[in-house]
């Protein structure tokens, strides 16, 4: 099990998985909804958002979501926290507490031992019981690739439920992980990484987003989406679609992972970064070669995104302070009134 490489039975890795956006947006184009059926549907498929929400009617909204994908490292139990960290994600990103999550495996029974699927599921067991969710079950299929993943439920207070499309004029952004996880997996997948990098972006990706649960309940906070494949201009511009805003990104103040231009030096992007760029570069302004690489890089697991009102702000940097998060107590940009006639984002 030890010589087993698991990324090199996938084509692809983590959230660089995921389709494209123009791709996905062809495939939603004709959203269908039926009224009766969802009538408390609060959050649902007609938005970008990370979660589905359903009013209970008691003042509180089940969250529901799900999130899969082939592997991004090589080790099999970090594989399953790191997908499974990752599903979660989506949960806080909406405000909420996550409670139960159901299993999804697809496993290549040929090419791998059910040994190395277990180790899988024990790291599942392992990042859940530290999020507090309960691991209820699950389905497996045999599968020409591995793949993992969650099906995640939980609970928020309706008045702290938190979209992707909230977001104010004049608000801050803060984002809660360092960037580069695309590029760094793309390196170790061709024999590049560096010694003094290993395990940099597999300990970002097991880390929890459960800050987002602690500060949807703060006043000012407007807006808050979880930064994966589409990395950050992607999800910042889906932002800035559903507010009706623009936004300026300062690039400086983006924390990287590592130094990343060693990697794209030696050609090691992900093809996701291509397939993203291609899919929204029109929304985004002037932006040089090497920021584009960096901003459009393919996250899993990544971050929250989080927009607040300035005169908030300080509640934000507490709550970021008390989770351990000093590194991200400074914003990495803005939001603005919409200007129709220009780009959704501007990079500086």
């Amino acid at each position: 099990m030890n010589d087993i490489r698991l990324t090199q039975y996938s084509h692809g890795a983590g959230c660089g998985c995921k389709l494209a956006p123009a791709v996905l947006d062809k495939i939603l184009a004709n959203r269908l909804t039926t009224p009766e059926a969802t009538a408390n549907l609060l959050v649902g498929n007609s938005s970008k958002d990370d979660a589905g929400a359903y009013d209970l009617g008691d003042g509180r909204a089940l969250l529901s979501t799900t999130d899969f994908f082939m592997p991004i490292v090589d080790d099999p139990f970090e594989f399953g926290r790191i997908a499974s960290a990752n599903a979660i994600s989506d949960i806080y990103a909406m405000g909420g507490e996550p409670n139960m999550a159901i299993a999804i495996l697809g496993w290549p029974i040929d090419k791998l031992p059910a040994e190395v699927a277990g180790r899988v599921i024990e790291g599942a067991r392992s990042i859940c019981a530290e999020a507090g969710v309960a691991l209820a079950g699950g389905h497996s299929i045999d599968c020409p690739e591995p793949i993992f993943g969650l099906a995640v439920s939980g609970l928020v207070d309706i008045p702290n439920l938190k979209q992707n499309n909230g977001a104010q004029a004049d608000d801050l952004l803060f984002l809660t992980k360092s960037i580069g996880v695309g590029i760094l997996a793309t390196a170790e997948k061709k024999g590049l990484l560096r010694a003094e990098d290993e395990g940099v972006a597999a300990e970002s990706m097991m880390r929890l987003n459960s800050i987002g649960a602690v500060v949807s309940k703060l006043d000012g906070v407007n807006s808050i989406t979880d930064v994966t494949g589409f990395g950050i201009l992607g999800h910042l511009s889906e932002m800035c679609e559903g507010s009706g805003t623009n936004a300026v990104v300062e690039v400086d103040k983006v924390n990287l992972l590592t130094d990343l231009d060693y990697y794209l030096d030696k050609g090691a992007y992900p093809g996701g970064t291509g397939r993203n760029w291609d899919s929204y570069g029109s929304k985004i302004g002037e932006i040089s070669e090497r920021n584009r690489m960096v901003l459009a890089d393919p996250q899993t697991s990544g971050g929250l995104l989080i927009a607040v009102q300035p005169d908030a702000a300080d509640g934000v940097k507490t709550a970021l302070k008390a989770a351990g998060l000093d590194l991200y107590l400074e914003p990495i940009g803005q939001m603005h009134e919409r200007n129709s006639d220009g780009p959704y984002i501007q990079v500086r």
